[in-house]
């Protein structure tokens, strides 16, 4: 029964993708303790670990129903055939279930936060669940996506003060502009496939140069606001060695893609991106510190 469940359980952190998670929670994480340095207030494990639930129902919820939008999509691409629904693994109609079941554990999460992060909960999940509707009319997918992620920071900081403020918003942009970003890069890989089935995507409209060429200048726009907390911020030194290594991993990444060789996109989309997050929320947090 035990082993049963387990494996039940492994089969819904695949379709969910779990291991990703490390894109955005990294950046909640310096949204939470940015918080309490600005705001004199106490560290609160119980506060934390409600944001850390936050961030895993919501991410649960968004990728189940973006598997259950798409199915009837991945199973005619190639790439995606293998994943867990139109493998077989999953039914749709528990992938549905497990959306509805996340979305709401993550409303009621909200509810022991404070009462602007509850009011703002159904917001949230419109942006993150609304995502998987937007490649079939929109091109600005992308955007919407780095939207959703973006709310990590900003939400975490409201998580303990319960108000918006400018530092934590320019975390968002980070966010936003990075995961724009390297989801074009992430997309060059189907744009064939999408040209096909008259779905929208930036490499689509723009071909994979000008695609990257985009993808780029986005990444520059993310730099900019890595930089403008270190200079606006109550950071110390140590802040800048973090945002040293985020933008020299986002400037390799580009050197990995080449519109004549997508061969080590998985790289730069998985790898890269993960290491960039992690250590500079790492170095941004402990600049809050030391």
């Amino acid at each position: 029964m035990l082993k049963k469940s387990f494996k039940s359980a492994h089969k819904y952190l695949l379709l969910v993708k779990f291991s990703h998670t490390i894109f955005a929670m990294p950046f909640a994480f310096i949204g939470f303790f940015l918080a309490i340095d600005s705001n004199n207030t106490d560290l609160s494990w119980r506060l934390l670990l409600l944001i850390t639930l936050c961030m895993v129902f919501a991410r649960n919820a968004a990728m189940a129903f973006n598997r259950y939008a798409d199915k009837e999509i991945d199973i005619k691409n190639p790439r995606t055939a293998i994943r867990e629904i139109p493998a077989g693994i999953i039914k749709p109609k528990s992938a549905l279930q497990f959306t509805i079941i996340n979305s709401l554990l993550f409303i009621l999460t909200t509810w022991f936060i404070n009462p602007l992060s509850f009011h703002l909960s159904p917001v949230a999940l419109f942006i993150i669940l609304g995502y998987s509707f937007t490649k079939k009319f929109t091109s600005l997918c992308h955007f919407v996506l780095g939207l959703g992620l973006s709310l990590a920071p900003i939400g975490a900081y409201i998580s303990v003060t319960g108000k918006f403020d400018l530092i934590p918003l320019m975390f968002s942009m980070v966010v936003l502009f990075w995961v724009s970003g390297f989801d074009i890069i992430y997309a060059l890989q189907d744009e064939e496939f999408d040209k096909q089935e008259n779905l929208k995507s930036i490499p689509v409209i723009l071909g994979k140069r000008k695609a990257l060429n985009l993808s780029a200048i986005l990444h520059s726009i993310s730099s900019i606001f890595v930089i403008l907390p270190g200079i606006l911020g109550d950071f110390s030194i140590l802040y800048w060695p973090g945002a040293f290594i985020f933008i020299s991993l986002l400037i390799y990444q580009h050197s990995l893609v080449k519109p004549s060789d997508l061969s080590k996109i998985n790289i730069a989309f998985f790898t890269t991106n993960g290491i960039a997050s992690i250590l500079f929320a790492i170095f941004t947090i402990g600049s809050l510190y030391l």
